[in-house]
């Protein structure tokens, strides 16, 4: 699994303060990267975006940031912005140990919030990236750990097409971030990182599960989730591994993969559900679903059926939603109906349901 938390934050400063440390006797006031900010400047935003993903989960902020900045003391130099960098670096590192499963605080993409370990994957990226930038404007090298890169490109940028060959992390990050290029991809003028979706329905919540996640998950892990006696199910695991292919091969699109439901009472997972892949050409995309055996005949699939299935047909240029499932398997087909799905021409020797977006023909 592609582990991201306190470890990683913690390993992130590390290396930034060695980077850093280089060019300490250099001149600090130049532009760093392709911003206006002097290099001590940029230090100094590191240090603030580390403070601040840890206020917000501290503070279970839900609707803005909490208002507060953090600001070197006049006359600081280089060797002092090392030392914050590595204190607020600990402190984050500290609250991602110790917030609780399922706490999640405003950041505004592309949800508006995030959860322990998406925060921690934001703070690698600021630190990776920023001291980047403050290492070329001092002309000294910096190339961090490739398994820091691969994790933060498997949290929060699962549309990006993973490293091609080995070694190739850093210039992925890089260039999913606008600062390189990469043969046979086009330049990224702007882009945003993605934390994953977390969508309430009644006594369950669906939650996003990233590529790291999801080959944890495929592998026979648990994905970083706690799961009831029997979880996860077989169904489930192959559902990981079809998210896995798919990021692999460039094709995964964040919010047409796979959820893990977990109830909201105790944050214990009992099954999972989500899409084959976006949306066809005709705008149609399939769903599937299943629980641990534990967690059966009490409803959570149908009620997370219901808010997944409202959410995706929102979306634009989706016209319907399928559900296939075996003739024999009729508490799937009934998990289909109750979240509003009718019955269809059967696919394949499969029994088919489908769900039109409000004003759509149900013709599918």
């Amino acid at each position: 699994m592609l582990h991201m938390g306190g470890d990683q934050i913690e390993e992130a400063v590390t290396y930034a303060a060695k980077v850093l440390r280089t060019g300490v006797e250099r001149d600090w006031s130049g532009k760093a990267g392709g911003s206006d900010w002097s290099c001590l400047k940029t230090a100094e935003h590191i240090a603030g975006c580390l403070v601040a993903y840890a206020g917000q989960l501290t503070g279970r902020a839900t609707d803005t940031w909490v208002p507060f900045e953090v600001a070197f003391d006049e006359g600081s130099g280089p060797a002092d912005a090392i030392s914050v960098l590595e204190a607020t670096g600990g402190l984050l590192a500290a609250v991602v140990r110790t917030t609780p499963p399922g706490v999640r605080a405003y950041h505004p993409y592309p949800s508006g919030s995030a959860d322990a370990v998406g925060f921690a994957a934001m703070g690698v990226a600021e630190v990776l990236l920023h001291t980047y930038d403050i290492a070329r404007a001092l002309g000294v090298d910096a190339e961090p750990p490739a398994a820091l890169c691969e994790a933060v490109l498997a949290r929060i940028f699962p549309q990006v097409t993973p490293a091609r060959t080995p070694g190739d992390q850093w210039a992925t990050l890089l260039w999913a971030t606008g600062r390189g290029a990469l043969p046979g991809r086009p330049q990224v003028d702007s882009w945003r990182w993605h934390n994953s979706l977390s969508i309430p329905a009644g006594r369950v919540v669906l939650r996003e599960v990233s590529p790291a996640a999801a080959a944890d998950l495929a592998a026979g892990g648990t994905g970083g989730f706690t799961w009831i006696e029997g979880g996860p199910y077989e169904g489930t695991r192959s559902a990981a591994a079809m998210v896995t292919k798919a990021y692999g091969s460039g094709v995964h699109r964040p919010e047409w993969g796979m959820f893990v439901l977990v109830r909201a009472e105790d944050e214990v997972a009992v099954g999972g559900m989500g899409f084959h892949g976006p949306p066809d050409e005709e705008g149609v995309a399939e769903v599937g679903y299943d629980l641990a055996p534990a967690a059966r005949g009490r409803g959570y699939a149908s009620e997370a059926l219901r808010a997944l299935s409202s959410l995706a047909l929102e979306r634009p240029g989706v016209a319907a939603l399928l559900a296939l499932t075996e003739p024999e398997n009729t508490a799937s087909g009934a998990v289909a109906t109750r979240a509003g799905y009718t019955p269809a021409p059967n696919r394949e020797n499969l029994r088919a349901y489908v769900r039109p977006a409000r004003g759509t023909p149900a013709r599918h």
